[in-house]
C-alpha cells in the first residue's frame, strides 16, 4: 500500500506536535496511494466535466493543509479522514453538476462496483452521504469500513489491515453494510431526524 506503516505514524505525530515539515515528508509517501484512488473514480466518471484525478488530489491536498495540524493519531485515522475529505469533495461536485445539468443527458457511472446503483454525479451519490452519515451515527466503524474500502478504494486485506481485524470480517460486515445502504438509498428510507 506504502512505504513503512510506522514511518507515516511518527510523521503524523510530528505534524500533530507542530512541525510544519513533517506534513511536506508526509505528502510524497501517501501521494500515490491517493492518486490511485482519485484516477480510479476519473476512470469511472465518462463525463467530460469530470474531475481529473489530479484536481480531486490536490483539493484533498489543500483541505488537509488547511487542518493546520495532524489528523489522527495513525495511519488508520490519517486513511479514514482522507476518505471523508475525497468523499465530501466528491459531494461537493455532484452538487455542482446537479445544479448546473438537473441530469440532463450525462452518462451513468457506478461509483464502485461493488455499489453500481450510485453512480458518480448523480442524485443516489447525494443521498448515499446521506445514508453514510446516518451509518456513522448508528456504527461509527462501519462508516469507516465503506469510506477506506469504497471511497479510498483499499482492498479487503488493506481495510481489514488499517481496521485492525480480519478479511473475512470486513467482508461479512460490508456485506451487511451495503444490503442496508441500497435500502436507504434505492429504496428510499432515509431518516431525515438523524441528519442534523
Amino acid at each position: 500500500m506504502e512505504p513503512g506503516k510506522g514511518e507515516i505514524t511518527l510523521l503524523l505525530a510530528k505534524w500533530r506536535d507542530g512541525e510544519p515539515s513533517a506534513f511536506d515528508e508526509l505528502m510524497p509517501l501517501v501521494y500515490p496511494h491517493l492518486r490511485e484512488v482519485a484516477a480510479a473514480y476519473v476512470r469511472r466518471e465518462r463525463t467530460p466535466d469530470a474531475l481529473q484525478a489530479t484536481a480531486l488530489v490536490h483539493e484533498l491536498y489543500l483541505r488537509l493543509l488547511a487542518q493546520k495540524k495532524a489528523v489522527g493519531e495513525d495511519r488508520r485515522h490519517f486513511y479514514t479522514f482522507a476518505a471523508k475529505v475525497m468523499r465530501m469533495i466528491l459531494i461537493d461536485h455532484a452538487r455542482e453538476n446537479q445544479a448546473q445539468k438537473r441530469g440532463g443527458g450525462c452518462l451513468h457511472v457506478p461509483l464502485s462496483d461493488d455499489l453500481p446503483w450510485v453512480e458518480v454525479g448523480s442524485p443516489e451519490l447525494l443521498d448515499l452521504n446521506q445514508a453514510l452519515n446516518e451509518l456513522n451515527a448508528l456504527d461509527a466503524e462501519k462508516g469507516q469500513l465503506v469510506e477506506l474500502r469504497y471511497f479510498l478504494g483499499c482492498t479487503a486485506e488493506e481495510t481489514a489491515l488499517l481496521m485492525g481485524t480480519s478479511k473475512a470480517t470486513v467482508d461479512r460486515e460490508l456485506k451487511f453494510v451495503k444490503s442496508w445502504l441500497y435500502r436507504r438509498v434505492r429504496l428510499g428510507v432515509l431518516d431525515k431526524a438523524l441528519i442534523p
